[in-house]
């Protein structure tokens, strides 16, 4: 390989934070089992925020952000992978204390990666990407739970998302009658075409009531805030919702009544600290009963040398779909 190559470096000195190429070696990455040539990388909102002062997501400078890559084993001291393996990085710490996917070249622990399952591409692997695994994960979990396509209608929150845009994909391939909120109404044809039944506005409030009309059998919900217990409130009996995210805060009131009187439930979704076993199993899922069609539709690939304009535009919300890094071969 190549003495040096290049990556995307985010720095602080004096309370100001700079993000730039630079050429490092192997020598700089940090300590792992497994060197791995990055073939494509994803721009989630997490690594768009690590270039930024205050954001609290990168915990040691310097940092190379970028919380999941997809890529090729360049060299290997375990006998778990051996070069030329394809192989998915997401989570842990990746891209937040450990150099992550805005590199050439990245260094992890043998622990954190998935071998690239069968059917489904590298590049696939990060249209996905921790989004679509979040996804995934989230209609895992909500089946075990009693979600059912023979039940009523299930709602996905922050619809024009990555996790929620790619949710709305995955529900409607596998049958499901999925319902889209979103904020912005001129994304209903889109989230229609994409395979939502209806769509329906924000719910950004709530009532005082201690129930609320039985409407859905499950909801993904990636804003959280206080609109969530409305959601809790309006869930049918023995309904689940995955909590997901905070978009919309991180705090929320609401009584015993739902969880008594309708056995409703709550689920944590975390994608971070997933254990192995199971994330290689959402990861087969995604390469088969969970992949849909239209999964090209939603990309937007950019070169590595243009990711900070990209950068800019998911930190001003003005990107949809999945941002694609495609490294050069």
């Amino acid at each position: 390989m190549t003495k040096t190559f290049k990556a995307f470096v985010v720095n602080e000195q004096d309370g100001k934070v700079t993000s730039e190429f630079k050429d490092i070696t192997i020598n700089d990455l940090p300590e792992g089992e497994v060197l791995i040539k990055t073939k494509y990388s994803g721009i989630n909102y997490k690594d768009a925020l690590a270039t930024v002062e205050n954001s609290k997501i990168v915990q040691s400078y310097p940092m190379v952000p970028g919380i999941d890559l997809a890529g090729v084993v360049a060299h290997s001291d375990t006998h778990a992978f051996e070069p030329g393996d394809e192989v998915i990085v997401t989570g842990y710490d990746l891209g937040t204390n450990h150099f992550g996917g805005f590199s050439e070249y990245v260094r992890v622990k043998e622990e954190w990666i998935v071998p690239l399952p069968k059917d489904l591409t590298l590049e696939e692997a990060m249209i996905y990407g921790t989004a679509g695994y979040t996804a995934g994960l989230a209609i895992e979990r909500l089946e075990h739970n009693g979600l059912s396509v023979e039940k009523d209608k299930v709602l996905v929150r922050g619809a024009t998302g990555g996790v929620g845009t790619l949710a709305v994909m995955m529900l409607d391939a596998i049958g499901y009658k999925v319902i889209a909120s979103t904020g912005k109404s001129e994304a209903t044809d889109k989230l229609k075409a994409l395979g939502a039944k209806d769509v329906v506005p924000r719910i950004t409030k709530h009532d005082d009531k201690l129930l609320g009309k039985r409407t859905w059998q499950a909801v993904i919900d990636p804003v959280g805030g206080e609109s969530f217990s409305q959601i809790v409130k309006q869930l049918n009996y023995n309904g689940s919702v995955a909590l997901i995210g905070m978009t919309g805060g991180a705090t929320f009131d609401s009584s015993v009544f739902p969880f008594i009187l309708r056995g409703v439930n709550v689920i944590g979704i975390d994608s971070v600290y997933t254990e192995m076993k199971q994330r290689k199993h959402i990861w087969r899922r995604l390469a088969k009963d969970l992949k849909p069609d239209q999964l090209h539709d939603i990309k937007h690939t950019i070169k590595f040398k243009d990711i900070k304009n990209s950068i800019n535009e998911v930190l001003q919300h003005k990107n949809s779909g999945r941002i694609v890094i495609e490294f050069d071969s």
